[in-house]
């Protein structure tokens, strides 16, 4: 995605909850089985690196892809801290060009529902594909329509942290949904700094979805719902997808 610049800082404070570690072992459970001996992987619009860093600690050999500048900044900072090797490059994830293969990819936290064109969305699908080795497996997880049409849908959040409060508004029409932050961050004069960030999110429907992973030689091996290993339900509010280049 090209957006996330204003919203960088704020990320990490105000995308929860989120347990990394614990999403870092799913995926790794359901990579194992398919994967064998291969390691090298693709963080797919990685964002400040969280999941990159914990993939990594499991012995994956971990490259981050995203479209943000701003919030790559801090996902080198964390690969630095945590000294971890991991290589990272600011692309788009339509436009991705690696360069070479790798053996697996993951694409986390309705990362692919920022694309919000079904063309672009298949070219996604296309170049992760191509950079994927024969055999290669590919998870990512989507938004459900159910959860914009339900949860998302028009609602307004207040988050708080520290010196900072965070407006959080969304508004849908159709599947696809316009979300609006804004930023109030205290300052030492005791006046309020604020700074917002606006993009989009659209869902897809399943059936669209599973169009695309053939068209583009991947296929669907399993489909769970909400980070569990059971069958995605009508109040699924994210599919994960389990799919495999054709050998």
């Amino acid at each position: 995605m090209e957006s996330y610049n204003e919203f960088a800082p704020f990320y990490d404070r105000f995308i929860r909850p989120v347990d990394y570690p614990a999403r870092a072992r799913y995926f790794d459970a359901l990579l194992k089985p398919m994967l064998g001996e291969g390691r090298l992987m693709l963080d797919l619009a990685c964002g400040t690196g969280s999941l990159s860093v914990e993939m990594a600690r499991l012995g994956y050999e971990v490259i981050g892809v995203d479209g943000s500048q701003e919030m790559l900044a801090y996902a080198q900072q964390k690969a630095y801290e945590a000294d971890l090797p991991i290589r990272f490059f600011h692309q788009r994830m339509e436009r991705l060009n690696l360069g070479g293969s790798v053996d697996c990819c993951v694409c986390a936290l309705d990362s692919l529902n920022h694309i919000t064109e079904s063309k672009n969305l298949r070219r996604a699908l296309m170049r992760v594909a191509a950079h994927l080795l024969s055999g290669g497996v590919f998870l990512f997880d989507l938004n459900t329509p159910y959860k914009h049409r339900m949860l998302l849908a028009d609602h307004c959040y207040c988050y708080e942290d520290g010196d900072t409060l965070c407006i959080w508004q969304n508004h849908t029409e159709g599947l696809l949904t316009e979300i609006d932050l804004d930023f109030f961050t205290e300052q030492r004069d005791g006046k309020y700094l604020r700074t917002g960030e606006s993009f989009e999110e659209r869902g897809y429907e399943l059936d669209e979805i599973r169009r695309m992973l053939a068209e583009c030689g991947l296929d669907l091996i399993a489909l769970y719902g909400d980070d569990t290993l059971l069958p995605p339900t009508e109040e699924t509010e994210r599919w994960i997808f389990v799919t495999k280049k054709g050998e």
